[in-house]
Formats: C-alpha cells, structure tokens, sequence
C-alpha cells in the first residue's frame, strides 16, 4: 500500500537530493521492499504516477505543505471516497527529475524523493527531511500495514482523544471510538480514535482511511510508525509547515473549518444527568436568575423522552406525563435569554413508542439476512439507525426539524460511538466495522446539511462525543466523554484538549466538575471551574447524586463559582474573537506551550500550562492543597500576572504563590485584551451588545510594536463574515522614546451594523504620570493609578468616524 505523500521540496540536482535523503537514514538498513520494482513513471498535470510489479502509486500535491500518496495493489480500483478531504488540489507547478538512482518529484517547497533500488519512498519540506516510508505497504492474513522511519528523538502526537501524556510516543492505540465510563489519568481508548499523527519535528501524516485498526507508535521501541487497518483506502497526506500554527492551518484546510458557533454557545450551561420534570427545570433555572449567576442554556439529558433511563431510548418525543407544555417552557426560557438543547441518540429500542415505525419504513441497520440487527445493551434490546442510509438521514432529520419548530435551540449527540456496535451489523455503505469510525462524523453531518439546506441563516450548536477527521467542518462540538468526578480526572483534561485542539477539534472541553461518581469535593469543584474559563465550552454536567450546577452548591463554593462564570462572561470579546480565528485558519483556542517555543525539547511532553489564543499563559490547579506552583514563562515575551500586573521575565521559571479564588493566569507583554466591563453585570450573551468595552493593553518595552483585534456580529448568522455582516476592530500600539500611541481602526462589512462605543482603555505598566493624553490631537483627561501601574483613558468612539481613532500617551 503506498499512501500519500505529504510537501517534499525538490532538489535541483539528482546527486545533491539522493545525497540529502541519504543524509537522514534512508538507505539499505530501512529498504521499504527490496522486491518492489519500478516499471514505468508517468507525470500528469495534477499528480505523479509510478507503478510498481504490485501495484500503483499516485503522488498528488494539494498545497505547497501538502502531498497526497495512494497505493493501488494490483487487482484493485480505488473506488471509497474520502470522508475526510474537502480541500481541492491547488494548481501548482511541479518539476520532476529522474535519474538511474532516484525519483524526485516537488510541488513548490514540498517534495516526495523515490529511489529505487532497493525501493524507498520519503519526503521533504524546504530541503528538510520529514519522514520516510519503512517497509511500505504490505497485507497479512490479519490486515494491511503501512510503516514510517523515525528518529531517536521525536515526539509524537495526535490519535484523537487519549489520555496517555502529551507526547504519546510508545503506545499501540485502537483505531476504534468507544467510550470509557470513568476514567481518570490513562485511557488508551476513548470517543475519537482519529488517523492522524503529528511530530515535534512540525510534520503530520493523515491516513486517510476510516476503517477500525490500529496506530503504532513506536510500541516496541524500533523507531518504527506503523498505521494498521482491516480493509479500505490505502491513502495519506503529509503535512508540514514552519510553524505548529502553519501546520494544524494546513490539516484544517486539508478537512475542513470549524464554522463559528453561536456566541451563546460561550456562555454558562445548565447540566445535569439530568432533569426529570419541567418543573424541576424551571426551579434550577429560578435559582440562576435568583442568585445573579449567568446562564445561557439548559441540556435536557434522555429524562425528557422518558421517566425510565432503560426501556424508552427512541422515544425522541417529549413525555407529556413529565413536561406537560414542553413549547411553553422552552418558549419561557427563551423569554429569559436561554436556549434549551435536548440530548439524541442513535438506538431505538424494541420497547419505544417509535420501534414499530422504525421496522416499517427500514431505518435500522441489519444482519446480512436483511432484517433489523437487535442486541442487547445497558439502556435495553435494541436496534439502530443507519444512519448512512439516504431514507434513514431524511426520517432522523425530520424528527430535528420537529423539535426545532418547537423551539429547541442545540442538540446533544450522544453514544454516537456507536457505543455498541456489532460487527456482524451492517450498514448501507458496509460493515459495522468499515464505518465505526465515521457514524458520529455521518450524524453530525446530518444536522449540518439539514441546517444548511433549511435554514441556511442559522448556526446550529451538535455537541457530540464521537467523530472523525474533519468532523469540525460540520460544526461539531465535542467532549472528553464521562470522566471521573476525581483530582485524577481534572489532570487529563488539558492533555485531551490541547491534543484535539492540534487535530482539528478545538472546541473540546470536559464536564466541568466531573461526571462519574458520587464524589463531593468542593475544591475540586471549584478548581475545575476556574480551569473551565480558560476552555472552549464552560458546562458544568455531572451525574446527579452530587449537584453540578453552582445554585446548589455550598455558599462558599457557590461563591467562588459565581466569580468564574462572571470572568467567563467578562472574556466574552477576547473567547469570540478567537474563535473567529479558529473559523478562519484553524488554530487553537488552546496550544501546547511547544507553539512558543517549537524548538524547546522540554516543552514536548508539557501540559501542565498552555496558551489560550495567543495571549495568556493559562495554569490550571490539579492537586488538592495546593498552594505554590512553579510556571515556565515562553521565551517569546514577557508575561504580566492577569490580576496583579506583576511582571515576569520570559523564558524563566517561576514559583508563585497559588490563591483560593482563582487559577494563575498571565498575559503576554504587547497584547490588546478586550473585556466586558464587570459593572454591566451581563446574565446572558443576549445582552452582550459590544457597546461598552474594556481594552486592556500590556505596555512593555521589550515590543515596540504590536497588534490585536476584536471580532464583532450579531452572534447568529451562519457565515456571517462571508456575508459582509461582521467588522474586525484593530487594535495598534506603536512606541518610541516618551510616546505611546495606540491606534483603533475598523474593517466592516457592508452589511455590518455599526453602533457607538464607549471604550475604556486601560493601559498596564505604565511607571509614572503621562504628562499628556491625547485622542486624534485633542487633550482628554486620563486616570492613572500608582499602585496598579494603569492609566484609564476613556474614548467615545463614535460610529460615523470608527474607521481611524488615535489615542496617544505622553510619558
């Protein structure tokens, strides 16, 4: 099997670029097939063909960061399209030269090197090796097989979402979703086992393939990658970049961009497994609006279609014994600026009100006999939708279509594993175990298209804890799953966001507090919240023994919750625009520290701290009592404390000390921060309106020069940038000898609805009284306060001159 190469640079001559590869290991000692042999070369507008006495390689470029390999054995036709590749090859010039030894082929600064004899394929990016294929593809009695050379000394990341440590180097992982109740710091599988693995040498190889198998990296310690798989394409890319960011924009290009989410969707949930009753729903919420806690959802877990957790799974309708005016409450709860999501799943049990109706019009998957599969699993007997099948996807829509005229807002996806899932089932498009891995991928693609088709102005919100490469296209939020309600649970869930983040999924996020278990531990609680501010979804949800919703917790606790959520609320702008960023070019909202500092072999194996966007250094609490914590600060800036101003040199450790209300959290020196002011006191996103705006710049002298943005819609348009309904607002700070000048500007779009704001700039680190404040040349009185180091300066930004403010600062 010869899968696809990713960029390879092309070397301008044969010798130099056989004495290159060489130069990286790739000779006799690592020959991939010393049987494979060339048998003809043909070079085509889009790609490069080489067949071989097995079979036939097609080299395709798609960018110049990315090359595409496919192995086609003899006796096979490629005929599986890609579930995960939405990008189209870009026209590029290629050069190929062909010498007695080597083939090298180059699209711009990719390149894929061939020699010969013994057979060897490998690749390059900007004349920098990246890796090579070992023993190329091969078939056992038990699967196929493709292998990669590694180096002594590179970290390996990526295979979805794992809890094995950041640099997850020596595991052979299942390529197999399955959900895992409880766990803590290890789990080998969890909800998305994605193809694709990423080195702390800045390159990525996606094996394009969904079927279940296997990712070895590196188990018996040989040096060897090794992606194994029942059946299927026999296809990857290898990706690189100069950067981490270059590298995970090039694989989001490659499988597709995160949509932004509604801007409620960064707000306060309401969770819980879960309530029962209307009545118990809008008691919790009462509370919310008594207590002043902010809240923008509530997730009505499987309650709402049954009394019972076994027996009603399938129902999909709500149970008037139990929500007697279900349109009423959510339309009341929307009165009250909250949205109301409704868990889903897959299985229609034999007992549902709806078994009959699924057996009749053929929505279930079968056994080969052609009739509907039924097993047995914790909720009952049961059946499942096929949800490849074209008949099914229309049925299971309409039910969506249904709920949403009744006002539901967002969808919960849940057991999309499926969490059982036979392998004698099967589906419309094959086996149970051919498609495992893409039903989640399927099912949210589903409610993506249903929306896109329907109600094409509207963004929906699927949260999902299973998926595949490029799920993110289809606006899947995913979660790590239940894990446990314990100090051990907490510590893995950086790893698992910041891991998912670099794959594409960057919206992951844990239940806040925990799931599993009667655990109650106030700290605990409140330390995970705190960590929750700095993730992308703040949803505390949580079995119910133990309560997860702040009302209900002990006053202290509920105090120190309250603050959370309110800082939640007050990042408002800073979450939104990063989002955006995200929607543009994939990156992060959380990143491995290692993004500062690609370079810094200490950083690989990091998850104790991390950046959120590009500007603040985030320190979650993991271990009870704690109460100093020794913080590495990136070598690429200085770093102020977010709520002391202290500052900190960049690229040493410090010891701070760790207080009870909330997390260590730093920004970078040069960063424009926009904030909510806290004295509107916002309960909701609806009443977010961008009107009144805090900016925060981190003045230092080390950056002379820097530059930030806010980005501002209406918080539910789908595509709306793409629409001309949105504006970017610059942020610019220049500095030189005595003078500081800052620079608003706003990029709007033609159909953007401008408005005034009032602003109040806050600049950090200012040592002494400006002697002078100036806004676009006129004087403005300015507040600076000696002991936090800030200067206040405030600005009325009027609409009809919001393309140009200048505001400078005399020192």
């Amino acid at each position: 099997m010869k899968i696809k190469p990713m960029q390879c640079v092309i070397v301008r001559a044969v010798g130099a670029s056989f004495l290159l590869f060489g130069a990286i290991g790739i000779n006799a000692a690592y020959a991939q097939n010393v049987q494979r042999t060339i048998t003809h070369i043909e070079k085509k507008a889009d790609s490069l063909e080489v067949t071989t006495n097995d079979g036939r390689y097609i080299f395709k470029p798609y960018s110049p960061t990315m090359v595409e390999t496919t192995f086609i054995p003899n006796g096979e036709t490629q005929t599986i399209p890609s579930h995960a590749v939405v990008l189209q090859p870009q026209k590029m010039q290629t050069s190929l030269k062909i010498s007695a030894n080597a083939i090298d082929y180059a699209a711009k600064e990719m390149a894929v090197h061939i020699q010969k004899a013994p057979f060897q394929i490998s690749y390059s990016y900007k004349n920098r090796v990246l890796t090579s294929e070992k023993n190329g593809y091969s078939h056992q009695a038990n699967g196929e097989t493709l292998d990669f050379n590694l180096d002594d000394n590179e970290a390996l990341y990526g295979a979805g979402a794992r809890a094995l440590g950041m640099n997850r180097r020596g595991y052979r992982l299942p390529l197999y979703n399955k959900a895992h109740y409880g766990y803590e710091e290890h789990s080998e599988q969890m909800n998305f086992g994605i193809p694709l693995v990423l080195s702390s040498r800045m390159y990525g190889i996606h094996f394009d393939n969904p079927a279940i198998g296997y990712l070895d990296l590196d188990s018996k310690k040989t040096n060897v990658l090794a992606y194994e798989t029942i059946s299927g394409r026999k296809t990857y890319q290898v990706i690189a970049g100069d950067s981490w960011a270059d590298v995970v924009a090039s694989y989001t290009q490659l499988t597709g961009h995160q949509p932004l989410p509604p801007r409620w969707a960064f707000g306060n949930f309401a969770s819980r497994f879960g309530y029962h009753t209307e009545a118990e729903a809008r008691t919790i919420l009462d509370q919310f609006h008594r207590d002043q806690i902010p809240v923008d959802a509530i997730i009505f877990d499987l309650y709402w279609f049954g009394k019972d957790i076994k027996g009603t799974m399938g129902n999909l309708a709500f149970d008037k014994t139990q929500f007697p005016q279900p349109q009423k409450m959510i339309a009341d709860f929307a009165q009250q600026g909250v949205k109301t999501i409704l868990i889903t799943e897959p299985f229609v049990l034999t007992t549902s009100d709806k078994w009959q109706e699924a057996v009749d019009q053929r929505l279930l998957a079968t056994g080969k006999d052609g009739k509907p599969f039924t097993y047995d699993f914790y909720f009952g007997n049961t059946g499942l939708i096929d949800i490849f099948d074209p008949h099914a996807q229309s049925w299971f829509w309409n039910i969506y279509k249904n709920l949403k005229a009744q006002g539901v807002a967002g969808w919960w996806g849940d057991l999309g594993e499926p969490e059982v899932h036979p392998s004698a089932l099967q589906h419309k498009t094959g086996s149970a175990d051919q498609v495992h891995n893409i039903y989640g991928h399927a099912w949210a693609k589903l409610i993506a298209d249903g929306y896109a088709k329907e109600f094409p102005q509207e963004r929906p919100f699927i949260l999902m804890r299973s998926g595949y490469s490029g799920s993110q296209r289809y606006g899947m939020i995913p979660w790590s799953g239940d894990v446990n309600r314990t100090w051990g649970g907490l510590r893995s869930q950086p790893e698992i966001a910041l891991q998912m983040g670099m794959q594409g999924m960057a919206y992951m996020h844990s239940d806040l507090g925990g799931f599993a278990g009667a655990n109650l531990d106030d700290e605990l609680y409140t330390r995970w919240l705190q960590y929750g501010v700095f993730q992308p979804i703040f949803r505390p949800h949580a079995q119910e023994e133990v309560a997860s919703e702040p009302v209900l917790r002990a006053p202290a606790t509920k105090a120190l919750a309250k603050a959370a959520i309110e800082l939640r609320y007050r990042m408002l702008p800073y979450n939104y625009t990063i989002a955006y960023e995200n929607s543009q070019r994939g990156l992060p909202l959380m990143r491995p520290l290692f993004y500062s500092e690609p370079g810094n072999a200490r950083l690989y194996g990091n998850a104790d701290s991390y950046l959120w966007g590009n500007d603040f250094l985030v320190y979650p609490i993991l271990q009870s009592g704690q109460t100093k914590a020794e913080i590495y600060f990136p070598a690429d800036s200085q770093w102020f404390d977010f709520y002391t101003g202290q500052a900190f040199a960049a690229g040493t450790h410090q010891v701070v000390d760790v207080a009870a209300d909330h997390i260590p959290v730093f920004v970078r020196a040069g960063a424009f921060i926009p904030l909510v002011p806290a004295s509107l006191g916002i309960q909701n996103t609806s009443q977010y309106t961008g009107k009144d705006l805090e900016l925060h710049y981190y003045y230092d002298q080390s950056v002379p020069q820097s530059h930030g943005m806010l980005y501002d819609d209406d918080g539910v348009t789908a595509h709306a940038a793409e629409q001309g309904r949105s504006a970017l607002l610059h942020f610019h700070a220049v500095s030189h000898r005595a003078e500081l000048e800052v620079t608003l500007t706003t990029a709007a779009g033609a159909h953007y609805q401008a408005t005034d704001r009032n602003i109040a700039l806050l600049v950090h680190n200012i040592a002494r009284q400006p002697q002078r404040v100036l806004i676009d040349g006129q004087v403005v009185a300015a507040r600076w306060d000696a002991k936090t180091r800030a200067l206040q300066v405030p600005v009325q930004w009027r609409k009809q001159n919001q393309k140009q403010l200048v505001v400078k600062i005399l020192m």
